[in-house]
């Protein structure tokens, strides 16, 4: 699949997460980051990945939020 495309998917599919996760649960799990700052952060890691070629072997936007929900080392950005 093209970057452009996967990155396209990224950005709906994230939207989407971050818009249906509840804020108060979010805040309960994690320290003093909203939801949307979790989220954008997280998004921009996996864009960086898939510019730099990270991810061309997946076939999907859902492979990719499923691997980095898995693993996140897998974003050199991520801490």
């Amino acid at each position: 699949m093209k970057r452009d495309e996967l990155i396209r998917q990224i950005k709906e599919k994230y939207a989407g997460i971050a818009s249906a996760e509840s804020q108060q649960h979010f805040h309960d799990t994690t320290t003093e980051i909203t939801a949307e700052a979790y989220y954008e952060k997280l998004l921009q890691a996996v864009i960086n990945e898939i510019s730099n070629g990270t991810f061309d072997n997946v076939q999907s936007a859902d492979e990719i939020i499923n691997k980095v929900a898995a693993d996140k080392s897998i974003l050199s950005e991520w801490q």
